[in-house]
This record gives C-alpha cells, sequence and structure tokens, in this order.
C-alpha cells in the first residue's frame, strides 16, 4: 500500500497513558486514517473488555501502562497486558509503540506464536516510519528484527526470568528468592547457571558474576 493513500475504513485502540504522547500518536493515526474509528485507553484494567466489544483492525500499545488508575505505569504491566491479549484474541493485529521494545523478549514465544500482525515502533522512530509499521500489522505481517534478543534467539524461561527480576528489581538474595518461589536454594543457583548461560555470562577473574548478569539482562531488556 502507498504510505500517502490512507486505507478503508479501520477501527483502532490506542493504549498509552501519556497525555503529549497519546495526542501525538492520534493526530498521526487521523491524518492517515480519516475515517477510521478510534478509541483510547489509559490503564490496563479495562483494555481487554474494550478489545472484545469494540473489535478493533489495530491495537497501538505502550508497553509503560499502569494497571489503572492511580498507580505508578510499570512497562511489565504492558508485557502482561500484550502476553494476555495475544493469547485471548489471537488474530488480532498489534503495534507496540514503546520507549522500551526491547523488553518484549521476555515473552519472545508468545509474540512467535501469535498468528496476529505484530509489529515494533520505537518511540524514536518518525512518524512515517510508525505509519509504516502500522500498515504492515494491518497486513498481518511480524516485525520484530530492530529487538536484538529477537534476532538471536534469547530463550530464557518464565523461572529463571523470575529468579532475574526478584534478584535486582527487588533486592532479594538467594534464600529470599527461593522462598518467594517455593524452591530450594539449590535450585535457584541451578537457575542462575541457566540464565548466566543463556546471557553468555560466565565466571572471569576479577569480574563479579552477578554484576555481569545484570548488566547483560537489562542489555538484552529481561529487566527494566
Amino acid at each position: 500500500m502507498d504510505q500517502d493513500e490512507p486505507q478503508a475504513l479501520q477501527k483502532i485502540l490506542v493504549i498509552d497513558d501519556h497525555e503529549l504522547v497519546l495526542g501525538g500518536t492520534l493526530d498521526v493515526l487521523r491524518r492517515q486514517y480519516p475515517d477510521a474509528q478510534i478509541l483510547t485507553a489509559q490503564t490496563a484494567e479495562s483494555v481487554q473488555t474494550q478489545v472484545k466489544s469494540f473489535q478493533p483492525d489495530l491495537v497501538v500499545i505502550d508497553l509503560s501502562i499502569p494497571e489503572k488508575r492511580g498507580v505508578p505505569a510499570r512497562t511489565e504491566t504492558g508485557i502482561q497486558l500484550l502476553k494476555t491479549l495475544m493469547k485471548n484474541f489471537p488474530n488480532l493485529n498489534i503495534v507496540v509503540q514503546s520507549a522500551n521494545v526491547k523488553s518484549l523478549v521476555r515473552i519472545k514465544p508468545d509474540i512467535d506464536a501469535h498468528k496476529g500482525g505484530l509489529t515494533v515502533a520505537d518511540k524514536s522512530l518518525s512518524s512515517k516510519e510508525m505509519l509504516t509499521r502500522v500498515d504492515w500489522a494491518l497486513q498481518g505481517l511480524t516485525h520484530t528484527k530492530d529487538i536484538k534478543g529477537m534476532r538471536t534467539g534469547l530463550e530464557v524461561k518464565p523461572e529463571w526470568l523470575t529468579v532475574v527480576t526478584l534478584a535486582f528489581q527487588e533486592g532479594l538474595q538467594d534464600k529470599a528468592i527461593a522462598e518467594r518461589m517455593c524452591v530450594s536454594e539449590r535450585m535457584v543457583r541451578h537457575y542462575w547457571t541457566k540464565v548466566q548461560d543463556a546471557l553468555d555470562v560466565y565466571p572471569e577473574d576479577g569480574k563479579n558474576i552477578r554484576i555481569q548478569t545484570e548488566m547483560r539482562a537489562r542489555e538484552e531488556g529481561l529487566i527494566d
């Protein structure tokens, strides 16, 4: 499709809690799709109901959103919402528009299995590039090659990710992590070896392997 020619009537849901960003996104979409019906959502709480009732052709979602009004926006909230949407609406076309798109590596298997279009638009992209991602998603295409972890095939199991999150975002030591996960400390240490192998982090003289693991985990988008 020529980007200068708007598509026929579309139904679009835009999810973003930043007023200025939301307004800018709406302006770009309305210029490109002047006949489109566009709804907005600023929290994760009501999105599934809106998707079910509105049946949009496309969802544009920011990852850093609050669960409900009055609580802080968190990337993990958007990640979990996206995962739920892909599970409950497997043919839904989605554009992830976020400043933290690398965090999508956390749900790579879910993205790989999604049947609808799914593209990624970093918030640093120009309006033209963002509209290209919208067009691709509406065509049912998947485009995630801008994300390093997607290209390299990084695979991290949920329990490994839980260990990393509890350690580096909640500051828990292995004993407390084991108690939280209801596993032994030995199992936690086993998870550490697995995630470090996945991240290509190995013992080196003079270097703290946990600090190296944290640095690599942030680089790959496993934690914020």
